[in-house]
């Protein structure tokens, strides 16, 4: 991805301790207005994120699920999770983890990426930053056009959205 081709949109948002918080997400250009929306809607519903950073950078051979790291990220250039012979979504630009401990990645094989997120698989659960289907995070990006990979149906990956739907 040419970085002529991304931008940093800064978002304000709700933390997890109730305060107000600003924070960046590199994004594709042809996103940015869209993914300002949904961010609007979602600071207007208080909905609640544990904090918006920059993504660290892909190390394929270190423990890069860092269960301490609950970080919603959006550009990383990076393979896709589980499938290391295609680029992720989040290397266009296109895709946004929200919360992640608190919306976990389920493979196929049922284990969940990071430890910390076990409680989460529980998807009754309404703690604060908790996504489920229908809320107004789902229906913010629905509405831009953005899959949620908590839809999929082989895997689950309740923090992801993106422009492709993958």
């Amino acid at each position: 991805m040419p970085l002529r081709d991304l931008r940093v949109l800064t978002v304000d948002y709700h933390g997890f301790d109730g305060k107000v918080h600003s924070g960046p997400l590199v994004l594709n250009r042809s996103v940015v207005e869209d993914v300002r929306s949904v961010f609007l809607r979602l600071y207007r519903a208080r909905f609640r994120i544990k904090h918006i950073a920059l993504a660290r950078k892909y190390k394929p051979n270190a423990h890069r699920y860092d269960d301490k790291r609950d970080v919603t990220a959006s550009f990383n250039c990076r393979p896709a999770t589980g499938n290391p012979g295609s680029l992720s979504q989040h290397s266009y630009g296109w895709a946004i983890d929200i919360n992640p401990i608190q919306n976990p990645y389920i493979g196929t094989d049922g284990k969940v990426l990071r430890r910390a997120a076990k409680p989460y698989v529980d998807r009754t659960i309404h703690a604060p930053g908790v996504i489920h289907a229908g809320d107004v995070v789902v229906r913010a990006f629905a509405r831009i056009g953005w899959g949620w990979g908590g839809n999929w149906s082989t895997i689950k990956d309740y923090m992801h959205f993106s422009a492709t739907g993958r």
